[in-house]
């Protein structure tokens, strides 16, 4: 786990993985330290939970299937659907989220998203490079 940082990180595949540890640390995360080419993911159907950061190096468009899925199990996991045995998870760029004003930490809303069914866990081959 990362020490003094408000986020776990996780590496798969070369690709860096953020996951916010509390509401606050979750807006700083996806404020603060994310990018708007970034992917942005948390668990679906208002379910509290860790917003997760999928770091993307500029200008590289596209994120693999295999880490996208491994995001999404993490963003599962770090939620309190991780006991269900799918869990649904939007996704996008941190571009499209926004905080309404006024709204409490780690409360966003979201321009466009997608939806991805994933089970919860921590993935397979995933280090933690905290």
């Amino acid at each position: 786990m990362s020490k003094g940082k408000g986020y776990r990180t996780f590496v798969v595949d070369g690709f860096e993985i953020l996951v916010g540890k509390a509401s606050t640390d979750n807006d700083a995360l996806t404020f603060d330290v994310a990018k708007g080419h970034d992917l942005w993911l948390h668990a679906g159907g208002g379910t509290p939970g860790s917003h997760v950061v999928v770091r993307v190096p500029e200008g590289n468009a596209d994120v693999p299937r295999p880490v996208l899925e491994a995001a999404a199990a993490l963003a599962a996991h770090y939620s309190k659907a991780r006991g269900a045995p799918f869990v649904k998870v939007d996704y996008c760029h941190r571009r499209d989220v926004t905080k309404p004003k006024g709204a409490p930490a780690g409360l966003v809303e979201l321009k466009r998203s997608k939806t991805i069914k994933v089970k919860p866990g921590l993935p397979e081959g995933a280090t933690d490079g905290s």
